[in-house]
């Protein structure tokens, strides 16, 4: 029977690298107890200074990520990203909430006690971050390391650390869709490599492989649609008619592949 799996998914799937998708790794910025502040400090930090409302972003970490709509926690990053050229002078409250860490624990001298040698300044984050703009497209986000996978669709401007990665490009709700399948899930569980102790490790290298239905523009459509109307109902918090929605996802995507009945509860059960 697993031959038979396989044969329809490879008949009818592309692997995700060749989508129109750009995948790239959320931001890591060396100190996270300096750049990720809460909504209070967030706060404080703009009635300082106004101006420290250009640069602070709502930030999502892998323990956020829920299947199709994460659970921020008022949780945001100091976007002080190499690439943006900043001036710190123009940011005093800022500048005096990151220096009350020490500078010697912010410079990136690779010093004991210092983050890595980088060639940034000592309040910038660590990687330059050069994709920046495209947080604030249509995206989906997932956990790199995890016991659970779940993927997470935003439109929304949510920033992400770096223990998630994110994938912007075309078709976001139909391809969040086929991920959060039951047969996605079993062919990365299957699939994807896994730490030692048993966590599946879906970082890139682990996606780009995975093979994703191509199909017509109207089946890409309705499956948008579902997307949607799990999203409203989880954002009203109507859990069965979410879960009835999830199940209609599914029974989509065996009827795609031409699953037989005995393949599906095969497929439901492993």
């Amino acid at each position: 029977m697993e031959n038979h799996i396989k044969e329809k998914i490879n008949k009818l799937g592309v692997p995700l690298n060749k989508w129109n998708v750009q995948i790239n790794y959320g931001i890591k910025t060396g100190y996270n107890e300096a750049f990720i502040i809460n909504g209070l400090k967030r706060d404080e930090l703009i009635k300082k200074s106004p101006t420290s409302k250009n640069i602070i972003r709502p930030i999502l970490r892998g323990r956020d990520i829920q299947k199709y709509k994460a659970n921020w926690q008022d949780l945001y990053i100091i976007e002080t990203f190499p690439t943006l050229k900043l001036d710190i002078e123009q940011f005093p409250a800022i500048k005096e909430h990151l220096l009350s860490f020490g500078i010697d624990r912010l410079k990136q001298t690779g010093d004991p006690g210092a983050r890595k040698k980088t060639n940034n300044k000592w309040f910038e984050t660590q990687d330059s971050i050069s994709y920046r703009d495209d947080f604030f497209k249509q995206k989906i986000i997932w956990k790199r390391i995890g016991s659970v996978i779940r993927f997470s669709y935003d439109e929304s401007g949510l920033f992400c650390l770096d223990s998630t990665c994110f994938a912007t490009g075309s078709d976001m709700k139909f391809l969040v869709g086929y991920l959060n399948s039951t047969v996605s899930r079993r062919e990365l569980l299957r699939n994807a490599p896994q730490t030692g102790t048993g966590d599946v490790i879906t970082s890139v290298q682990a996606l780009e492989p995975l093979l994703i239905p191509k199909v017509s523009e109207e089946v890409r459509y309705e499956v948008s649609q579902l997307v949607d109307l799990y999203l409203t109902a989880i954002s009203n918090n109507l859990v069965d008619e979410a879960k009835d929605v999830d199940r209609r996802i599914d029974q989509l995507f065996f009827q795609l592949f031409n699953f037989s009945p005995e393949e599906i509860n095969y497929i439901s059960s492993s």
